[in-house]
Order: structure tokens, then sequence, then C-alpha cells
């Protein structure tokens, strides 16, 4: 049983302009790729783990033997970062929340646009390679950041969605423009996924989680 590599949704090119074609080739195939291999390379010197998720591995890292913790945390994050990343993104997207969600941002931030704009300064403000979050915890909603593949999972929160602000997820496209590209970001959301992981947050239920090959 070893993770698996989830097939992008859509075809390598269908967020352009937004993401273009290339970028989004190296990161899934290359980038979310290596983090299978390394989480499943880790987890091969631990068979009782085998059976885990990776989502079940980076919640509790502290139960993680300690001579692969740091590989299981940087590539079990990386894995649920992108698999949670691919799905919350989709061609023709955008526009305005609806639903559950959109209420909870309102209540939360008193409109989407005031939203927008504390997302994207936080992703902005976020120093080095990380992600910016909207994400829940007893019933409500905020922003937060984490540094290179963290999960907010790991400190007891649930990622609704969030936006990968590593430099191979812009670079080739916006070089060091990082605002520009958060803000273009918007174009390519895909909320009726992420009103399914609010669903899932408010609910208590787990999302789908990345499939376990032999499961």
């Amino acid at each position: 049983m070893a993770h698996e590599l989830p097939p992008l949704p859509y075809d390598y090119a269908a967020l352009e302009p937004v993401v273009d074609k290339q970028t989004m080739t190296l990161h899934h195939d290359m980038h979310h790729g290596a983090y299978v291999k390394n989480l499943n390379a880790a987890i091969e010197k631990h068979p009782e783990l085998a059976g885990k998720s990776a989502e079940d591995l980076i919640k509790n890292l502290d139960a993680i033997p300690e001579d692969i913790r740091a590989a299981v945390r940087n590539n079990g994050g990386g894995h649920v970062n992108h698999t949670m990343f691919w799905k919350i993104m989709k061609p023709k997207g955008g526009g305005d929340p609806t639903g559950p969600v959109a209420q909870a941002i309102t209540k939360a931030f008193g409109s989407f646009k005031d939203f927008q704009t504390k997302f994207n300064d936080a992703g902005v403000k976020q120093f080095g390679s990380g992600w910016v979050w909207l994400a829940g915890a007893k019933g409500e909603v905020h922003i937060m950041t984490t540094p290179n593949q963290d999960s907010p999972l790991t400190v007891g929160h649930f990622p609704i969605f969030g936006n990968d602000v590593w430099e191979h997820a812009y670079y080739l496209k916006y070089n060091n423009r990082r605002p520009e590209y958060l803000a273009a970001w918007w174009n390519v959301i895909n909320w009726d996924e992420v009103n399914a992981r609010f669903e899932a947050f408010k609910t208590g239920k787990a999302v789908q989680e990345p499939a376990l090959a032999g499961r």
C-alpha cells in the first residue's frame, strides 16, 4: 500500500492564463510527485504506518517516529496540501463565493472584498515559502499562514482552502510579482469544492483523503 499522486481534474493548460501549462506540469508532476515519492520512502522504514492516510499522519506528528518525522511533516504535508489545491481550482472558476462559505466569510470579515484584501496581504507577507489559508476552528473561519508545507491540520485547524505561495507555484509566469499572482488566482477558484470542504468542517466529517494504492 503506497500513497499515490492523484491525477489533475483538468488538463494542464486548463487554467490558462492564470496558471500557465508549464507551471502546472512541473508543479503537479515534479513537485507533488516528489512529495509522494519521498513520503512513501519514509513510510517504508516504519511499515506499521502504511495503512494511515497522509492526513492522519500529519494530524499527530508527535506520534511519528523521530527518524522520519521531518520527512512526514514536509512530504505528507506537501501531499495533502497539493491534493486539496488541484481540487479547489477549475477552468472558468472565480467570481464571488456562493453558499454557506459566502455567509461565513461575510460574517467573519464584513465582505468578500475585505476578505480578499486581508487574504492576499497575508499571502504577500508570508516570508519565503508557504501557504495562506482560510481555515476553520471552533466553528469559525479565519485567515492563517503556514511555512513550507505545514498544514493547518497539524495545529488542529481545518484547511477550508489555501493558496500556494511557494515560488514554484507562480515564478515562471509572474516572476517575483507574488501580489499579481495572488490577485489573479481568484479567477480559477472552485467555490463548489470550497463549499464541500466548508461543509466537512462544519459537520466534522473528513473530506476525501489522498488515496492509498490497494485500499
